[in-house]
């Protein structure tokens, strides 16, 4: 099979030919430090005139579409994905408003309905479906959970195997649904960065195939199909914000990869503005972004699935964010929760921590008039709230159990409660 793409350095722009497994650019990485981000992170670039010669006469977009985007995937046959269906997942449009009396759209983009309820699914797809047309059959990961039990569950279907790398610490939810997948999972008694160091070494030391976000290049190429998604179920319209939770910077490096391979394409004329949301006791990517010298300070958020000390695809991550004008702002853990609340309760979503972030950043817009009257703005909302019920325990109060006994009914209610 003749390759359809190259890799090219995001830092020193050295490019690669395909054809076997990359990670980091071998010119960068040795340039690298435990105490920084990595430099040397790889981009997928694909022959776009190709492509476009390639339709026909046919509307680019509507091409795509019709191959399942296969012509911008690493892969060559889109009988190497999985059979559980990865991505298209739902759109909702729900109305706001602010005090002035604007009104705007908001659309939640709730990858929570994912096969194994996360937005990482669609990175774990590619990668397995990589490795499948490979012949290579052991897939390790690092993970605070959600990637983890992504690459798990996805092997599964695949007829994989995976070793997931985890911190002892993350949710028992997350940790539940790596070990009922069959994957060997490997706690950590330390921190994510740990765990993902030890995941490289055991790469290193038995030849296994790694899928770690900021290391393989194709975990972009999945997350990018939000994109392609997006810019489909807006009706061929581009949003004017996308509100994105941000850890490690992988994510919104994705959703920057979908609409600049649109762009490349001709088929968008312009970047939406992304907007990179991090939890306030987790914000290393945003609050370096213009420090000379980049600076880890420890995290402390429940968002776990966000908590990064040393973001593994901050200069990739940074450069978009420049480059294409990009917005940043951090939040609460308070304000995280209170979005999680108010998108279960206003909307029947129940989000994770680190989804909800995305929401908690668009109401801090809405609540300093940000927001554009008329304007279109997406949220991202990458996980399901079921992977951490300890994080909400503060805000539910479950009520004592009664007796089976029907006069109790009187002493419950009231003839007003079920007034309309």
């Amino acid at each position: 099979m003749t390759d359809k793409f190259h890799y090219r350095c995001n830092d020193c722009q050295a490019e690669y030919p395909a054809g076997k497994a990359m990670y980091l650019c071998p010119s960068c990485q040795d340039k690298n430090s435990p105490d920084q981000p990595p430099l040397g992170v790889l981009k997928v670039i694909y022959d776009y005139d190709s492509i476009l010669s390639s339709f026909l006469g046919k509307a680019p977009f509507d091409a795509l579409a019709g191959d399942d985007f296969l012509p911008l995937l690493p892969i060559h046959k889109l009988s190497s994905l999985p059979m559980l269906r990865v991505g298209n997942t739902p759109i909702y449009k729900i109305m706001e408003s602010n005090e002035k009396g604007d009104s705007f759209e908001v659309f939640l983009k709730d990858d929570s309905q994912n096969p194994t309820f996360s937005f990482k699914d669609r990175a774990s797809a590619i990668v397995s479906a990589w490795a499948k047309e490979n012949g290579i059959h052991t897939i390790v990961a690092a993970s605070t959970g959600n990637a983890g039990s992504s690459l798990a569950g996805i092997c599964a279907s695949q007829g994989q195997q995976s070793v997931i790398f985890v911190p002892a610490t993350a949710p028992i939810a997350k940790l539940t649904q790596i070990v009922m997948y069959g994957a060997r999972i490997i706690p950590v008694a330390g921190t994510y960065d740990q765990a993902f160091d030890l995941s490289v070494e055991a790469s290193l030391r038995f030849g296994l195939y790694n899928r770690n976000t900021a290391f393989n290049p194709f975990t972009i190429e999945g997350k990018k199909t939000v994109s392609f998604e997006l810019f489909s179920q807006l009706g061929k319209q581009l949003p004017d914000r996308v509100f994105v939770p941000v850890g490690d910077g992988v994510i919104i490096s994705g959703v920057y990869k979908g609409f600049e391979d649109l762009l490349n394409l001709g088929i968008i004329e312009r970047m939406p503005v992304i907007v990179a949301v991090q939890a306030a006791g987790s914000s290393n990517l945003i609050h370096n972004l213009n420090a000379e010298v980049f600076n880890a300070l420890p995290s402390t958020t429940l968002a776990d699935s966000i908590s990064v000390d040393i973001p593994r695809n901050f200069h990739m991550a940074a450069k978009y964010l420049k480059t294409y004008a990009g917005e940043w702002i951090t939040v609460t853990d308070l304000e995280i929760l209170e979005a999680s609340l108010k998108l279960s309760r206003t909307a029947g979503i129940f989000s994770e921590p680190a989804a909800a972030a995305a929401f908690a950043g668009l109401l801090r817009y809405k609540s300093e008039t940000r927001l554009i009257n008329g304007s279109r703005n997406v949220v991202l909302l990458t996980g399901s709230g079921l992977k951490d019920l300890k994080s909400v325990q503060t805000l539910i109060d479950l009520p004592r159990a009664v007796q089976p006994d029907p006069s109790i009914l009187d002493r419950i209610f009231t003839k007003t409660d079920f007034s309309a």
